[in-house]
């Protein structure tokens, strides 16, 4: 009985069926009808059969059973019976805990399901050692119900768009999954409430791209948090929704373009772009017939007889137009302004608002209370100390062919009078192929050919001639750049600065060690300047200073306008494309 009681609970917890005692129904049946039921003989036991064995030469006849006779048997209906049936056992948490493996082992089925949740076997592991550890069989569900944490969770996840994610990547269970749905369905929807949690999480610091499949020259360190930390932190938090937020990135910048992606989708829920023809610079007061069509594309509705008119309502939503893309905002519809209008529709503003968030994503959560910042394609150099922005020189990054890297780094040391090894690339495009042409090519440039064996290496001596120019700031890295100085100084003053191999060439980078070395006095400015001429030295940090490598093609400035930059290595495209985002 204790097995088929058994067999009929784990039935109810699948399929809800119910299983009728049928031991006790025969046994009813027998006592109210003996005469027509007749008891099974009884299974011999150990101790008959032995005894068997005893006498088995002895034959004992047996009387022959007496003959029964039924004149007649009444055969009406048996009275209907009515048997109570036992109160459905609870379940337990080793039942609940077997169903929730089996849930996770559902959702994992297979490699093409690990696939499209972006999820491996390590994690299968983790969120099946989680739950295995866990106080409560579900973590999101308990006595049929939905815990607040679990609701906030899946508020954040239908308002994922507000951070530029895609909430449809973030799949969600039944939020009004009865009481009385079955302990199996509670376990498959609490497991998928997790898997969706942990994506958010991980998208929200940057694991919806890989950037080195972009460019083996794009190598940020993504953070991306651990399975038990996320779920941990998010169903125990008092606001889970806000948790699961803050996996986003803390900074101004990021923050910024997000409320002006907000801005954008308020005022411009579906406007598309405008092609102008050509035509004569507009101003107040003039009529045109292309004037319908700016009215148009900035929702601006008037009467008929004065819809060629380009009046004050126009210039005005001109002149912010102008404001936003960095043009000046005078309100006049010149060609410069038409080629904006019908170059950036909403969808494409939408787009790039999305693309550039996303690269903030690459970066630490914590910069560093005091950092160095180069956003490549703004040409800029920015030392921050807390939100405050305390040294800005320009710089020169590297060309389209041999492109700056992007990443982060820590700076441990400064060398001044350095030398330049000239590195394999330069060496293979440029020195061998000179030395080819010209047995004096490298002595009439001051550059010394050292031989080991078969290896040659050619060395650039300090002095005012080096490449390298008086100092260099070193973040030792993967990539082998670093900044530094450069005797080409009037390179600075062109607006689009590419013209290094990859390396940042500073403006004034006496300046920037002063900032980074000279606040206890014992490396100022004038010290290091004194270094000059003295065989190269090597000053050392107190503490490492990070450096951060971006890739900026729009910013929100500090009056709140849109600054935008060339994308001078195409990784917006790149990133648009990985995202299936319109252009």
């Amino acid at each position: 009985m204790r097995d088929l009681r058994k067999t009929a609970l784990w039935l109810g917890l699948i399929g809800s069926v119910s299983l009728l005692p049928l031991t006790t129904l025969a046994e009813d049946i027998a006592n109210a009808h003996p005469e027509v039921v007749q008891a099974a003989p009884a299974e011999p036991s150990f101790h008959d059969v032995a005894v068997e064995k005893d006498i088995a030469s002895q034959v004992i006849p047996l009387p022959e059973p007496a003959p029964v006779t039924i004149e007649s048997v009444d055969l009406k209906p048996a009275p209907a019976i009515d048997i109570p049936l036992p109160d459905a056992a609870p379940v337990t948490a080793l039942m609940q805990a077997d169903l929730v493996r089996i849930a996770v082992e559902g959702l994992f089925a297979d490699d093409a399901a690990m696939r499209e949740m972006r999820v491996n076997s390590r994690d299968r592991e983790a969120l099946s050692a989680f739950y295995a550890q866990a106080e409560r069989p579900l973590i999101w569900a308990q006595d049929g119900a939905w815990s607040p944490a679990a609701l906030g969770a899946m508020e954040r996840l239908k308002a994922a768009d507000e951070d530029g994610l895609d909430p449809a990547d973030y799949s969600l269970p039944d939020r009004g999954l009865r009481k009385d749905a079955t302990p199996a369905q509670w376990a498959q929807a609490d497991v998928r409430l997790s898997l969706s949690v942990i994506r958010y999480a991980r998208d929200a610091r940057g694991a919806r791209i890989d950037p080195t499949r972009l460019s083996p020259l794009v190598t940020p360190k993504l953070a991306l948090p651990a399975i038990d930390e996320v779920l941990s932190k998010v169903s125990s938090a008092g606001d889970a929704g806000g948790a699961l937020e803050a996996y986003n990135p803390p900074h101004p910048g990021y923050r910024a373009l997000k409320e002006r992606l907000a801005k954008l989708r308020e005022n411009h829920p579906s406007q598309p772009s405008v092609r102008l023809p050509r035509g004569p610079i507009l101003r107040v007061g003039m009529k045109d017939p292309r004037v319908p069509l700016i009215r148009a594309r900035f929702n601006l509705m008037k009467e008929a007889d004065s819809q060629t008119i380009y009046d004050e309502r126009v210039a005005s939503a001109v002149a912010a137009f102008q404001k936003e893309k960095g043009l000046p905002n005078t309100g006049v519809l010149n060609a410069q302004t038409v080629a904006a209008l019908s170059g950036s529709s909403v969808v494409q503003r939408h787009s790039d608002l999305i693309t550039n968030m996303e690269r903030w994503r690459w970066l630490p959560a914590d910069l560093g209370q005091r950092h160095i910042m180069v956003n490549v394609p703004e040409f800029r150099l920015q030392v921050v100390e807390g939100r405050n922005v305390v040294h800005q020189a320009r710089v020169i990054v590297g060309k389209e062919q041999s492109q700056t890297p992007i990443f982060s780094e820590n700076m441990k040391y400064l060398v001044v009078n350095p030398s330049w090894t000239i590195p394999p690339s330069i060496m293979k495009k440029e020195i061998l192929p000179g030395l080819a042409n010209d047995p004096y090519y490298a002595a009439r440039r001051g550059y010394k050919i050292i031989r080991r064996g078969d290896r040659i290496t050619v060395q650039q001596p300090p002095g005012e001639r080096n490449a390298l120019g008086f100092v260099k700031f070193m973040f030792p890295n993967q990539h082998a750049v670093y900044l530094h100085d450069t005797p080409n100084r009037n390179l600075f003053s062109a607006s689009k600065r590419a013209f290094s191999h990859g390396c940042v060439r500073v403006d004034r980078p006496f300046e920037l060690a002063d900032v980074i070395m000279g606040k206890d006095g014992k490396w100022t400015e004038q010290k290091l300047r004194g270094l000059i001429g003295k065989g190269e030295r090597y000053v050392h940090l107190t503490n490492p200073l990070p450096v951060h490598l971006t890739y900026f093609t729009l910013a929100i400035d500090e009056k709140g306008d849109v600054k935008r930059f060339e994308d001078l290595y195409g990784l917006d495209r790149k990133v648009r494309a990985a995202l299936n985002l319109s252009e």
